[in-house]
């Protein structure tokens, strides 16, 4: 019977991302996200058909904006933080070292 050998642990360090390619990332991620939104928003829409009609069409344009616009303003927040994220990680990582990650 054959023994594995021992799995080889290292550690290694982040010292850097790149504050674009981080921004993409975390742009797409929280797009997704902020697509989790929008059957609230169209579910807000539909009850406001039930309102009089001088609330209604506030109630649904309100509704039907968010549904829109939520999803492309998530991703817009994400990029920004992500990028500037990147940037304050990078400058720190400077001074301390970064984060040290343990593999195998």
């Amino acid at each position: 019977m054959l023994e594995t050998p021992p799995p080889i642990v290292t550690k290694r360090r982040i010292k850097r991302f790149a504050p674009l390619q981080l921004g993409k990332m975390l742009a797409v991620l929280y797009g997704i996200m902020g697509l989790l939104f929008v059957p609230f928003f169209l579910i807000m829409s539909a009850f406001a058909s039930q309102m009089p009609a001088e609330q209604r069409i506030g109630i649904m344009a309100f509704g039907m904006g968010f549904a829109l616009l939520m999803p492309v303003m998530y991703a817009a927040m994400g990029f920004v933080l992500g990028a500037l994220g990147a940037l304050i990680y990078n400058l720190v990582a400077r001074w301390i070292g970064g984060i040290e990650v343990e593999v195998e």
